[in-house]
């Protein structure tokens, strides 16, 4: 038995288990938890752009001819985004009306065309008072207006 110990050796701990480089199973939490927030932002985008989308398609389908008809239907879009995005703003009318469109965008409206965006809802539909380039002007002041707020 005194033979076997001459090749006896101590016995030799391994080492610590080191925190680098972490298991695959961490990068994939870590890539699915930024896959999980891209795609949220990506959806956010999405949902912010289609509101815009859908703001101009609606400002496009106004009626060319009917110049008060189509003032009404553009001061309607406006409302709706005010109701969505800015509620308290909703429920102004006149001068006030303009005034809050023109804090919220880079080109104010005025003259003829913000004549008729505030008075559009009371006036007859047979009114000669605007013109086809008042209507025209408004809808150049709203479609910016869209592209800036929503």
């Amino acid at each position: 038995m005194e033979e076997n110990l001459p090749e006896l050796r101590d016995i030799h701990l391994p080492d610590g288990v080191s925190i680098w480089p972490p298991a695959y199973g961490w990068f994939v939490i870590l890539l699915s938890i930024a896959a999980v927030f891209l795609l949220y932002e990506l959806y956010r985008l999405w949902r912010r752009k289609s509101k815009k989308l859908y703001a101009l398609r609606l400002l496009a389908q106004t009626q060319q001819f009917e110049v008060v008809a189509s003032a009404r239907q553009m001061s309607e879009i406006l409302r709706r985004i005010c109701i969505f995005k800015y509620p308290g703003a909703a429920s102004l009318f006149g001068k006030n009306w303009i005034e809050f469109l023109n804090q919220h965008t880079k080109k104010p409206i005025s003259g003829q065309a913000a004549i008729l965006l505030s008075d559009a809802p009371y006036i007859s539909i047979k009114s000669s008072r605007f013109t086809a380039e008042d209507l025209e002007e408004l809808r150049q002041f709203c479609r910016a207006w869209i592209g800036e707020n929503l």
